[in-house]
């Protein structure tokens, strides 16, 4: 649903700025940098604004052909040019999730919140947020009608990536009606789906494979919980050389088994933190509330958490006995 009165005061709020600060969570996905890429358009080309991108880990390199994703810096000085008025935070849930945190406590600059997830914590100066989209892109295309801003080819290919990478390739419980409605509106301004699907979705190398197939003997079941649930340790990204990113479709897959009421896969991070996440197709069930009691968020049929200072197998005792 609209919010037209709020987008139309971000609207106005951002033709006054001067130099605006972007900001995707931190190891972003399709959504996140599908969300940046529109605004980073609109804002460049429609307005003519001076515009930077800040993203507190490095982009996968399969979303690189995003239009705009060359702009995405981990600079943190970017937070304390003189003339930066806005920044605005996508698809993130709270600022630690987007990994600034640290960096705006104090700012000046006004924040602008753009989300979907039921968790959000409202941080922003304007809380553009709407926990029924199927993503921050659908968020962003609201924001665009609103303001009667018309898409070009560049925004229709990031909005329609951030779709269609949040629903699953509308497969998931975030697939709505008006989802696909705006998909076909996407499409019908000039995107290509294959070009989309060809990068998101049917890219992986052997050694990724070879990778998953690793994730899969490990997968255990516990009837207590009625919990499926694997894992990945830093060892095993170091045998197939390869980057912990192009592992994330893991935890869509485990929503593919039937049977069960949660699907749980932990990895262990390059940098020694567990990143957890939890999926289900239950009604009955609801994960985001599994994962705040660590701390973590997201939706109720798709949720994650981030452990610091454990081990996978800690970890998931803590959530088999809880």
């Amino acid at each position: 649903m609209l919010n037209l009165s709020l987008s139309q005061k971000i609207h106005s709020h951002l033709q006054q700025t001067q130099r605006i600060l972007i900001v995707p969570h931190q190891n972003p996905d399709g959504d996140a940098i599908g969300s940046m890429s529109a605004l980073a358009e609109y804002l460049l080309n429609y307005l003519k604004k001076e515009v930077d991108v800040f993203c507190a880990t490095a982009i996968p390199p399969n979303l690189k052909f995003i239009p705009h994703s060359h702009l995405i810096k981990t600079d943190e000085s970017l937070f304390s040019q003189s003339n930066l008025d806005a920044i605005i935070v996508v698809d993130s849930g709270d600022l630690r999730y987007a990994g600034i945190h640290k960096y705006i406590k104090n700012h000046p600059a006004k924040i602008i919140n753009i989300d979907h997830h039921p968790t959000n914590e409202q941080f922003g100066h304007f809380n553009l947020v709407n926990h029924r989209a199927s993503s921050a892109a659908e968020v962003v295309v609201d924001f665009f009608k609103a303001n009667q801003i018309k898409l070009n080819k560049n925004m229709a290919t990031a909005l329609l990536t951030g779709i269609l990478t949040d629903t699953d390739n509308f497969t998931n419980g975030a697939t709505t009606m008006r989802a696909l409605n705006i998909a076909g509106e996407l499409l019908r301004s000039g995107t290509n789906i294959r070009q989309i699907n060809r990068w998101t979705l049917k890219n992986n190398s052997i050694n990724t494979l070879k990778l998953w197939g690793v994730v899969l003997n490990r997968l255990e079941y516990n009837p207590i919980k009625d919990m499926a649930y694997t894992y990945l340790t830093r060892i095993d990204y170091q045998k197939y050389e390869l980057d912990e990113k192009e592992v994330d479709g893991i935890s869509n897959f485990m929503n593919t088994i039937g049977g069960v009421k949660v699907g749980l896969f932990l990895k262990e991070t390059t940098d020694g933190k567990i990143k957890g996440s939890f999926r289900t197709t239950r009604d009955d069930v609801d994960v985001s509330a599994m994962a705040k009691k660590l701390n973590g968020g997201g939706h109720k049929k798709a949720a994650g958490f981030t452990v610091i200072g454990s081990d996978i197998q800690t970890v998931l005792n803590q959530i088999l006995t809880a």
